[in-house]
């Protein structure tokens, strides 16, 4: 029997168990794959939007404002990575000019920070790689990028310290009402609640129907990415928009957490929600809209390409509500973009919903804000390294040479609640296959670890998701 069960481990589930931790109750997040923040929030843009794109009035825009401003004190109770570089909408001509001062004064309305319209020789001198054919563009300063997978991760464990309960592999297959709340059914067994959270991001709306609400659908949406690589010299000092058309917002430029060049996503609708596949033609069309930002952008550069599906709700809006035909459920449906900045503030606004759906409001004496990062050996001085790997020697070993990390880093990853069990779970907390070699070297002893750690054959380690694995047998025993 618990008070509240989260349906969900990407951001918005991590983050509203870490929210709801601080009160004085029995919780639990499930989530269907073998790890938390598998799904869209492992592929994104992974910025913090400064909430002038937002149609006013919006729950979109009331979110991304209030995240927005979370952010700088969210990253330092976390410790994860928040660069707030800001960002620029470039106009190439005095007709997207007037769409600049229109998307200025969206933001004036939505109560966006730190904005202004400049000129092209202020554009050059905030981002000299910008092409010369702009003529001007809107500034926010109170934007920038995050690592996303570190704040879900930092949301989770904190929640975990606080008490959260966290059940991977645990696939949620029906809700039903009885005296006692809400019935959990699950492939696991079932559980028991008084509120469930649906944060089932891309199935937020097959989940709503299990519960007679019907007001949304999800209609995925594709987007293809290209990553290059930090040491090739087309790095960027903010991020970089387009004038929105009737189209969208048009492809990004962006300097990414840890000073990677990103270019996409394209925003093709698609029929499953399972399909990651990634096409040349669009990877030509990112790179071609590319070009038109920063034109010495050269795909030869790429150390990687990737898709990410969105949930676009066919409503045009986040659907946070309580359930119109089931007491106690609590809707989180189509959060796309601007949702990774939204998360803390629809963290807070699940909180108002359920507070005013009776939640008591008991807090626990001992709620801890708090949450401490993973060391990372590559940002140490050379008298704190020898401090880290007096301490431990593991430290001292080297098993990703792109990115500089340790077989300590790895193992700390792997042992922290709610710590890494794939290979790609290490590359996203301690960025070991992150760097220009994508895991060519590194790969094998990742998996040698990770199998020492969890107890497992390396047959059984996985790349990610179910169904991953990366060795098929032994050669030699």
């Amino acid at each position: 029997m618990y008070d509240i069960i989260i349906v969900g481990g990407g951001v918005i589930g991590c983050s509203v168990a870490r929210t709801l931790s601080k009160y004085d109750k029995k919780i639990a997040l499930i989530e269907k794959n073998y790890e938390i923040c598998q799904e869209t929030t492992k592929a994104n843009s992974a910025i913090v939007h400064g909430g002038y794109d937002c149609k006013p009035g919006t729950l979109k825009a009331k979110m991304n404002v209030r995240g927005n401003a979370m952010y700088p004190e969210l990253s330092k109770e976390l410790d994860f990575t928040f660069n707030k570089i800001g960002s620029l909408v470039l106009a190439f001509s005095q007709e997207e000019i007037k769409t600049i001062e229109e998307l200025y004064q969206r933001g004036l309305a939505n109560g966006a920070r730190d904005l202004e319209i400049i000129d092209a020789k202020r554009v050059k001198e905030i981002e000299p790689k910008v092409s010369d054919e702009v003529v001007g563009a809107l500034y926010c300063g109170s934007a920038g990028v995050v690592d996303p997978f570190n704040l879900t991760y930092a949301m989770m464990e904190n929640a975990i310290d606080n008490g959260v309960e966290l059940f991977t592999e645990t696939e949620l297959i029906g809700l039903e009402k009885n005296s006692e709340g809400i019935l959990v059914k699950t492939n696991k067994g079932d559980y028991q609640a008084k509120y469930v959270i649906n944060a089932a991001g891309l199935y937020s709306d097959k989940v709503a129907n299990m519960g007679g609400d019907f007001d949304f659908n999800i209609i995925p949406t594709k987007g293809v990415y290209r990553l290059f690589d930090k040491k090739k010299g087309d790095n960027l000092n903010t991020v970089l928009f387009q004038t929105p058309t009737e189209r969208g917002k048009g492809v990004l430029v962006t300097a990414t957490y840890d000073g990677n060049t990103m270019i996409g996503p394209t925003s093709d609708k698609i029929g499953t929600v399972e399909d990651t596949t990634t096409e040349a033609e669009s990877l030509a069309v990112i790179d071609r809209l590319g070009k038109l930002s920063v034109p010495s952008l050269n795909p030869k550069n790429t150390i990687r390409v990737f898709t990410g599906v969105r949930a676009k709700p066919d409503t045009g809006d986040f659907m946070i509500y309580a359930s119109k035909n089931m007491e106690g459920l609590v809707h989180c449906g189509g959060i796309e973009s601007p949702g990774l900045v939204s998360a803390p503030a629809i963290a807070e606004y699940v909180e108002e919903i359920l507070i005013d759906n009776g939640m008591d409001t008991k807090k626990k004496s001992n709620y801890n804000p708090k949450r401490k990062g993973i060391v990372r050996i590559s940002e140490l001085t050379n008298e704190e390294k020898a401090v880290k790997i007096k301490e431990n020697p593991a430290y001292g070993k080297i098993i990703c040479r792109c990115e500089t990390v340790s077989e300590g880093e790895i193992i700390e990853a792997i042992r922290r609640n709610a710590g890494a069990k794939t290979v790609d779970g290490v590359k996203r907390r301690v960025r070991a296959g992150m760097g220009r070699c994508q895991g060519g070297f590194c790969g094998p002893r990742v998996i040698e670890i990770l199998a020492r750690e969890l107890n497992i054959d390396p047959t059984e380690v996985r790349k990610d998701l179910s169904g991953s694995k990366i060795v098929e047998r032994h050669l030699k025993k």
